[in-house]
C-alpha cells in the first residue's frame, strides 16, 4: 500500500512542479493553441502540457512500479505516442501521420512486448481464448484497433479546460480500484503513478486553464488507459467482456455518436465539428465549469457501474445493470442532442403521445 501512496505523491509533485516550466517551453517552441470558430477558448494558449504529466509519470514509474516485460512495452509505446503528440502540438500533423505514429507505438513496440488481448469472458457464458491457435493471430489486430481507438477517443473529448484530464483521472482511479480488488499489484501501482501525474497537472488545467495538455497529453493518456485495460482485463477470471468498455464509457460514448452524427450528416468521419458532448451541454446553457463537472459525474457513474459489474456474479443482475445504463445513455443522448436535434425518437414519440392525450 505504501508504494501506491508514494508513487501517487511523487508523480503528483513532479508534474505540479514541472508544469510551469513546460508552459514556458511550449510558448518558446510555438506550441500554442489559437482560438477559432470550433474552439471554446478565446485567447492563445500554450499546449504540450502532457509533457509535465509524462515527467511525473516516468520518474515515479521507475521508482515504484515492477518493470515487467509488459510494463516496459507500455512505457516505450507511450513514449512514442507522446513524441507524436508533441510533434502535432508544434507542427499540426495530418491525421494520417498521427495514425501512423500510433500504429508504430502499438504494433511495433507494445505487442512484441507481449501486451495483447488474452482470454475473454463472454457476458452470456463461455470464453474465447485468444492465446492459442488461429485466434492468437486475430488477437493482434483486435488489440491494435482497441488501443488506437481508445487513444483517439480520449483525444476527441479534449475540448474544455480540465475535461480530458479529469475524465482520464476518473477512469484511471476506476481501473486502480478494480485491480486492487483483484489483487493485481502491478496494474494498481501503475494506475496510482499515472493518477498522481494527472492530478498534479490538473491544478493548472482546470477552468480557467493556464495550459492545455494538447495532443501530447490526450494521446498519451488515451494510450495508457487502453493499454491498461488490455493488461489488467485480459484474463477470464478478472473481468467480463463488457467491463473495459464501461470503464472508458465517456470517451467511447462521445466518439460513437460523433461517428453516427457525421454519417447521418454525410460528412467525413474524421471531420471536426461542434457536436461533441461538451458542446451540447454548453448549448443547453451550462457554464464551462458546470459542463466539465457534469461530465465528471457521468464518468463516475460509468466507473461505479464497472466496479459493480465486477462484483456481480449473477448474469441476470449484470444484464439488468447494463440495461439500465444503456437506457440512461440513450436518453442522455437525446436530451443533449448528441446526434442532432431531429434525431430524438423517444422524446418525439413521447411528445406525440402527450399531444394526443390532451
Amino acid at each position: 500500500m505504501s508504494s501506491y501512496l508514494f508513487g501517487l505523491l511523487t508523480s503528483l509533485m513532479i508534474a505540479f512542479l514541472t508544469t510551469p516550466y513546460v508552459k514556458r517551453l511550449a510558448v518558446k517552441l510555438g506550441a500554442v493553441d489559437k482560438p477559432d470558430a470550433r474552439k471554446v477558448h478565446t485567447k492563445v494558449m500554450p499546449r504540450m502540457g502532457g509533457l509535465a504529466i509524462y515527467l511525473g509519470y516516468v520518474v515515479s514509474l521507475f521508482l515504484f512500479v515492477p518493470l515487467t516485460k509488459e510494463i516496459i512495452g507500455i512505457f516505450l509505446g507511450g513514449t512514442i505516442i507522446l513524441l507524436v503528440g508533441m510533434l502535432d502540438d508544434r507542427f499540426q500533423l495530418t491525421p494520417r501521420w498521427k495514425l501512423l505514429g500510433q500504429l508504430v507505438g502499438v504494433a511495433v513496440v507494445v505487442i512484441p512486448f507481449g501486451l495483447k488481448i488474452g482470454v475473454v469472458n463472454l457476458p452470456f457464458g463461455g470464453i474465447v481464448d485468444f492465446t492459442s491457435g488461429w485466434l492468437a493471430w486475430l488477437a493482434i489486430p483486435i488489440t491494435i484497433v482497441w488501443i488506437v481507438g481508445v487513444t483517439n477517443a480520449v483525444n476527441l473529448i479534449d475540448g474544455l479546460d480540465g475535461l480530458s484530464a479529469g475524465v482520464s483521472a476518473i477512469a484511471t482511479a476506476t481501473i486502480a480500484v478494480m485491480a486492487i480488488l483483484m489483487h493485481d499489484a502491478v496494474v494498481s501501482t501503475y494506475c496510482f503513478v499515472l493518477l498522481g501525474a494527472i492530478l498534479g497537472f490538473l491544478y493548472f488545467n482546470f477552468h480557467p486553464a493556464r495550459i492545455f495538455m494538447g495532443d501530447t497529453g490526450a494521446l498519451f493518456l488515451g494510450f495508457n488507459l487502453a493499454a491498461l485495460s488490455v493488461m489488467g482485463f485480459k484474463e477470464a477470471l478478472f473481468v467480463s467482456f463488457i467491463i473495459p468498455i464501461v470503464v472508458l464509457g465517456v470517451p467511447l460514448w462521445d466518439t460513437f455518436f460523433a461517428i453516427v452524427r457525421r454519417i447521418i450528416n454525410k460528412k467525413p468521419i474524421s471531420s471536426p465539428d461542434k457536436g461533441h458532448l461538451h458542446h451540447c451541454l454548453l448549448n443547453m446553457g451550462l457554464s464551462h465549469r458546470a459542463t466539465v463537472i457534469t461530465i465528471y459525474g457521468v464518468s463516475l457513474l460509468f466507473g461505479a457501474t464497472a466496479i459493480l459489474l465486477t462484483k456481480t456474479e449473477a448474469l441476470w443482475a449484470s444484464l439488468i445493470i447494463m440495461g439500465i445504463l444503456l437506457v440512461i445513455i440513450h436518453l442522455a443522448t437525446e436530451v443533449t442532442g448528441l446526434v442532432g436535434r431531429r434525431h430524438r425518437p423517444i422524446i418525439n414519440a413521447y411528445r406525440r403521445l402527450t399531444r394526443r392525450t390532451h
